[in-house]
């Protein structure tokens, strides 16, 4: 049998497609999701200033208004300050139910007997809106930083613990059954089989957390604060100020859609492998 040659065209037909001109086009598709609402935005604010007048042109200024009032909080040095210490207090409420999430949902996905202890609590308190818990952090922690750094710490970690149990849970068995007849010893299984498997669920529940981690910090700076994103946007409806509320608003949503692009790209890289396997 004579062996096949192959050709400079055979292999690069067998290569799989570079993914650049697919992330490419996922990019585009989003920076033109954004230029729509952007637009929208534009037509409805100015088409209620100049044509319809349905409500107060004051309670919907333009984007153009939004970034005038964002220069103006850069130049003061005020933006920058309130990103600084509600990122402080949000990286450390998040790293703590990270953490605890994670190391905690690890035990219980694969631990029967702690599952059964735990999960009736777990049930118990997930249902509870976070905000419910809110003043009971300030009279258990003061007004302090510490008592924002633990709210956010509650509110982010069932989301993580949620999805590493459920990552755990729903391991391909077969995976497991065959890496036991190979024989891998539990901690094998554990770094080389179960956890892998279980990573995408866990960053889903990072991304998660995060977000609600922005969500519950405004709204505890809403309460006990004098700095901060929350704070900023509380005191520019204090003198009714709504261009440097929407300006708080979008900072949040910028920042958030930054950190899951990161998130996204620490997910791509750590399952690699997965990629190069359906390759």
């Amino acid at each position: 049998m004579s062996a096949t040659t192959l050709t400079p065209d055979m292999a690069a037909a067998e290569r799989p497609p570079s993914p650049w001109p697919r992330r490419l086009a996922d990019a585009g598709m989003r920076c033109l999701a954004i230029l729509i609402f952007i637009a929208i935005w534009s037509v409805v604010s100015l088409g209620n200033q100049y044509l319809w007048k349905f409500f107060n042109p004051l309670l919907l200024p333009t984007p153009i208004d939004v970034v005038r009032a964002g220069i103006e909080a850069v130049q003061t040095g005020e933006l920058q300050a309130n990103i600084v210490a509600s990122m402080r207090r949000v990286i450390q409420g998040f790293g703590i139910a990270a953490i605890a999430g994670i190391v905690v949902g690890l035990a219980v996905g694969t631990w029967r007997p702690l599952e059964k202890l735990v999960e009736p609590m777990i049930e118990l308190l997930r249902p509870i809106p976070p905000l419910a818990f809110l003043p009971m952090m300030v009279l258990w922690f003061g007004i302090g930083e510490m008592s924002k750094i633990a709210f956010i710490a509650y509110a982010a970690f069932f989301p993580v613990f949620t999805t590493t149990v459920e990552g755990i849970k729903f391991v391909d068995p077969v995976l497991v059954r065959a890496a036991s007849s190979l024989g891998a010893s539990r901690m094998d299984l554990f770094r080389h089989v179960i956890l892998p498997a279980a990573t995408p669920s866990i960053i889903t529940g990072l991304r998660l957390g995060f977000g609600l981690s922005f969500f519950v910090i405004v709204a505890a700076e809403f309460i006990a604060a004098d700095s901060g994103l929350g704070y900023m946007i509380n005191d520019a409806r204090t003198f009714f100020l709504v261009s440097q509320m929407l300006l708080g608003a979008v900072v949040i949503g910028l920042i958030g859609f930054v950190v899951n692009i990161l998130l996204r790209g620490v997910e791509g890289w750590l399952l690699r492998w997965r990629v190069a396997t359906r390759g």
